[in-house]
């Protein structure tokens, strides 16, 4: 199912929403006045591919939190906690 946004929100969060859509490979609907206008999508199909630099922080980062009991099934880290090394 696609995630719906306002056209305001869209405006505001752009980066963040395209973030979105590349990393999890979902649609984004973008409505005015509550009417559907555009939609987002990703511009290549299956999931995204990691550069071995991204493969490698990936590691350390799970490593880190792992090791710092900052991850816990249903918890998720701000990017403020996974840039804090």
């Amino acid at each position: 199912m696609a995630k719906t946004i306002s056209l305001r929100d869209a405006n505001q969060k752009f980066a963040q929403i395209v973030r979105e859509v590349e990393e999890r490979r979902e649609t984004v609907i973008v409505t005015r006045r509550g009417e559907p206008v555009v939609k987002i999508v990703p511009a290549r199909e299956g999931a995204r591919t990691l550069t071995p630099e991204q493969q490698h922080a990936l590691k350390a980062m799970v490593e880190y939190a792992q090791k710092h009991k900052l991850y816990s099934r249903g918890r998720t880290l701000t990017r403020d906690q996974m840039h804090e090394r």
